[in-house]
């Protein structure tokens, strides 16, 4: 009885017609994109015995590259999901001249090819360049150092920190907002305790979006960042790097360990938009 009972509602949980055969595909599909080549790169890096690998993951010019790639895209993801929410928050709660031409704009850097964006950003940043020359005279340099990989980070991760945001957003009605002014509540009470609770997984799956394309970013970010090794040289360059120079061993060894720890922190970003939605009752 029980059995049956367990039977009817795992049955009814599915709204999907031959859920069995949909879960075998997609399982399949996942593994033939995704999960089997992701186990070769694994299983090539394994090849090399904890040894060589730990030489080639702990190698200066390595760790330097991996801090690089990984805090310049923590920055930036961090930026975006600051002023993506503010953006977010304009388009749907104003209405202005221009505004449909505003939305259209968050998604060019989707369109547009990375090495376009690079290129552009350079050419804006040089230090011969239209803004670049006025930042050169206060002494501050943007192309060919970790601030430019930032700057390009920010311009490819803005549409996904605003293209999640705004349909929760839109979900909020403005009347919850009234609301709580009604009730005395003041505008930074308004914010963090009523409407901050219900974006927060809306902005951590934002900023997970913009983290993941930020770590793996290439074409838009070589060539504002100058490619100085030890200096503004990213991880997925030196991959690059080792490839042409034939060394696939640490180019594998590179790999896994972006890899490894692109993984664990979007499981650990993930777990943490778990217990929000859990805690604060949204999006469950």
């Amino acid at each position: 009885m029980a059995l049956a009972s367990a039977r009817v509602r795992w049955t009814r949980s599915s709204v999907i017609p031959g859920f069995g055969l949909t879960l075998g595909f997609t399982l399949v599909y996942l593994s033939l994109i995704v999960l089997i080549p992701l186990a070769g790169v694994v299983w090539r890096s394994a090849e090399l015995g904890w040894v060589q690998f730990w030489e080639i993951a702990l190698d200066p010019r390595t760790l330097q590259a991996l801090k690089i790639s990984f805090g310049t895209a923590f920055l930036a993801a961090l930026v975006n999901s600051l002023f993506g929410v503010l953006l977010a928050w304009v388009l749907v709660r104003y209405r202005f001249p221009g505004r449909r031409i505003v939305d259209a704009m968050v998604d060019l850097p989707f369109a547009l090819p990375t090495a376009v964006a690079g290129i552009a950003l350079t050419a804006i940043y040089a230090p011969n360049g239209w803004i670049g020359q006025l930042l050169s005279q206060a002494g501050v340099k943007i192309a060919f150092t970790p601030a430019g990989i930032v700057l390009a980070l920010i311009f490819i991760g803005l549409p996904f920190v605003v293209r999640t945001v705004q349909p929760v957003i839109e979900e909020i009605d403005a009347e919850v907002e009234e609301a709580a002014a009604s009730l005395g509540a003041r505008r930074h009470q308004t914010i963090l305790r009523v409407l901050l609770p219900a974006l927060a997984p809306a902005i951590l799956t934002g900023f997970a979006l913009a983290f993941a394309r930020g770590v793996g970013e290439y074409g838009s970010v070589i060539f504002i960042a100058g490619n100085i090794p030890y200096v503004s040289e990213i991880a997925p360059l030196l991959i690059v790097i080792r490839l042409e120079e034939f060394d696939y061993a640490s180019a594998t060894a590179i790999a896994a360990v972006m890899l490894g720890l692109s993984f664990s922190m979007l499981l650990i970003i993930n777990l943490v938009q778990a217990w929000s939605r859990r805690r604060f009752g949204y999006g469950a």
